[in-house]
């Protein structure tokens, strides 16, 4: 009889723990929610960039830009392949923090007349040891946009003699309609 109650008496103890430890857990649970984290910018900028390189289409041809507003990323650029573009917004709306992706991505039109010319400003702006450090890496830091003939220059370089010689080269290309040079210096 004595094992009975203190065994009643130790089963009402636990079930009053386990109830006032999931009524403390729903507590808590509830005010997590209803109290609103601020988005660190800096932080979901990082992730956005981080997704963005880490599309294994996105190369020395393409371009992809990216605006914050808030928790909304705005994507522009131009891409070469269909999939970038498509691979760029779905990695960029899994980054925790962002809630809506607006892909204004341009993809380029296909001509092996581009096509082409890419090859040629590629050789022509990375060959030689003066720019061909930015080459290298998984994305190199000057991008190459031909669109109808026309040469785009994206990117980033360490100082505007860099940024002069990209240039340069890429006026020597044969074919090639016109090139604006959008090289920073950073």
């Amino acid at each position: 009889m004595e094992i009975r109650h203190n065994l009643l008496k130790f089963a009402r103890a636990s079930a009053a723990l386990a109830l006032a430890t999931s009524m403390i857990g729903a507590y808590g649970a509830s005010a997590a929610t209803t109290t609103q984290n601020p988005v660190d910018e800096q932080s979901l900028n990082k992730h956005v960039h981080h997704a963005l390189v880490m599309n294994p289409w996105y190369g020395v041809f393409d371009n992809i830009e990216y605006q914050l507003n808030g928790t909304e990323v705005v994507l522009t650029g131009q891409v070469v392949l269909p999939v970038t573009k498509s691979d760029a917004e779905k990695a960029v709306m899994r980054v925790a923090g962002v809630t809506q992706v607006v892909d204004n991505i341009t993809v380029l039109p296909v001509s092996r007349f581009d096509d082409q010319i890419r090859r040629a400003e590629f050789r022509a702006i990375f060959s030689g040891p003066t720019l061909g450090r930015y080459a290298t890496g998984v994305v190199p830091s000057i991008h190459i946009i031909v669109n109808n003939g026309n040469v785009t220059l994206e990117g980033a370089v360490m100082n505007q003699m860099d940024s002069s010689i990209a240039r340069i080269r890429a006026n020597q290309v044969p074919d090639v309609f016109s090139v604006t040079n959008n090289l920073h210096i950073g």
